[in-house]
């Protein structure tokens, strides 16, 4: 929706007057650079590292079937095969062909792709918020935004190898979160044209993406079409937050686009299929069913807020929102005024609370029902609600540091209370950001590890191969709370052994 159509005076940058200007600060002007260049080279490092990694990522579980489908039935080929077999993920598989269609090299870039495109669109999507607060957009604390919250969502959780390296878990669960982001870029866009023709071809976009999102991840399309429809219901001009019909329209596209793509996912032989392999479970909506999913809900929120470093986002919001007190509008400019209806203005302030608890609710019904009671433990899903909790503590602390620093700039003494609340901001953020290092340490450990270890084997194997060997040795390389061969003692359902044998192109694997 348009920023100038949900300006409201209480969230308005004062004129220099009242402190906004640009001879004022001198303090704040100093802190802020240099702790966004601290955070961006804290929070950096640990994301470049990550990236690093990207090159010592080798196959286990899921990219054993992956890979060989790519390589011996292609981008199409694998896209009929989880259509017709699997789960009916169609975007999910094509992405995947992608991925891995020239053997490993993808899924060890995938890593820094994502980083890149996640820090750019985070950055243009601070920059709108900045804009709506009254502020100059300030590249560094934008980018040391950025970085922070992708830190926190890559490396504050419990698997952080596979919400960051593992390629099938990146492609259905971190890559929507991304795709996400540049859809709300995209709704800024589209909404803003003043003519037709651009509009709707943005609302053609929103379309076919959200659509494409339907086949890619359940629970993304589940959670973001829960923001979509409330931000769609806020956006009648009827409530007072948009003066047209635009952002309402483009809500509504969105979620057809995903309803459309959930149908043709549900209704696929691959999901049939899927659902046949637990026929005589408990109906979701039992007393039972209901009563164990709400436990396990309230088991995955108690991890979630042990971690108090996710309260990084929060501070780093903070620092850009005293960014935007360093400089108001110029001198005589004056501000298009619009009254928006208090109500109306605290509800869409609201918004992100619904999204993330209804949302993570129904990430645990869905989990409960492809895994069963043990379901709530995938933690990697859990990154279809921790990206919007994460940008929703942002957003908050960046509107805390707004208003509090208008309302600090009027009085005396404003200097040493900006500098004090910077410095605090910029503490909490640094420690959130250092308190990760443990776990960006042992999965570098771990990767790197089981890198060397698997490129000896897959060396072993390849030359027994190659010497007409038919049933091989395999030893695990047990890695991110993945399966490997051998997690079961019935061989004819050990899907990842046979994986493997595909891609080796061998009968049988026997453990080493």
């Amino acid at each position: 929706m348009s920023t100038a159509a949900i300006e409201d005076e209480d969230v308005r940058s004062p004129g220099p007057a009242a402190g906004g200007g640009t001879g004022r600060r001198p303090v704040l002007r100093r802190l802020l650079p240099a702790a966004g260049a601290v955070l961006v080279a804290a929070a950096g490092a640990l994301i470049a590292v990550g990236c690093f990694l990207g090159l010592y990522v080798r196959p286990t579980s899921d990219d054993w079937c992956a890979a060989w489908k790519a390589r011996d039935l292609g981008v199409l080929g694998i896209t009929s095969d989880f259509y017709r077999t699997q789960n009916g993920r169609i975007a999910n598989a094509f992405l995947s062909g992608v991925v891995y269609g020239d053997g490993l090299a993808g899924i060890k870039i995938l890593p820094t792709v994502i980083a890149v495109c996640f820090t750019a669109g985070l950055v243009l999507l601070g920059r709108e918020l900045v804009r709506f607060l009254g502020g100059r957009p300030r590249l560094l604390v934008l980018t040391a935004c950025a970085l922070v919250v992708q830190a926190l969502v890559y490396f504050a959780g419990t698997r952080s190898y596979q919400v960051l390296l593992w390629a099938p878990a990146t492609i259905s669960h971190t890559v929507p979160s991304v795709i996400g982001v540049w859809a709300i870029l995209l709704a800024l866009w589209t909404v803003r044209r003043p003519r037709a023709p651009a509009r709707a071809a943005g609302f053609v976009s929103a379309f076919l993406i959200a659509f494409a999102l339907g086949t890619l991840s359940e629970p993304f399309a589940l959670v973001s079409g829960l923001l979509a429809g409330l931000a769609g219901l806020l956006c009648l001009p009827r409530i007072g937050l948009s003066r047209n019909w635009h952002p309402f329209t483009w809500c509504l596209v969105w979620c057809s686009g995903l309803v459309c793509g959930l149908v043709v996912l549900y209704t696929s032989p691959g999901a049939r299929w899927r659902r046949a392999q637990q026929p005589d479970k408990e109906s979701l909506l039992s007393a039972g069913e209901l009563r164990a999913t709400f436990e396990d809900w309230l088991r995955m929120w108690d991890s979630v807020t042990g971690q108090w470093a996710y309260l990084g986002a929060a501070a780093v919001g903070v620092l850009l929102g005293l960014a935007c007190c360093l400089r108001g509008r110029a001198p005589g400019k004056r501000e298009p005024r619009r009254s928006v209806p208090r109500r109306a203005l605290t509800a869409a302030l609201l918004l992100p609370v619904p999204v993330v608890v209804l949302g993570s609710f129904a990430v645990v019904v869905g989990l409960r029902s492809g895994y069963g009671p043990s379901g709530w433990t995938y933690a990697r899903t859990w990154t279809n609600f921790l990206v919007p909790m994460e940008l929703a503590l942002c957003g908050y602390g960046a509107l805390l540091g707004a208003r509090g620093g208008r309302w600090l700039a009027a009085r005396r003494s404003a200097d040493a209370a900006l500098a004090t609340g910077a410095v605090a901001a910029g503490c909490l953020a640094l420690a959130s950001v250092a308190v990760l290092v443990p776990n960006v340490r042992e999965l570098t450990t771990t990767t790197v590890a089981r890198s060397v270890a698997w490129d000896a084997q897959n060396a072993r194997i390849r030359s027994e191969a190659a010497q007409g060997g038919k049933d091989v040795g395999y030893r695990p390389l047990y890695i991110g709370v993945l399966a490997e061969p051998f997690f079961t003692g019935d061989y004819d359902r050990d899907w990842v052994a046979s994986c493997v044998s595909n891609w080796y192109g061998v009968d049988r694997i026997h453990r080493r």
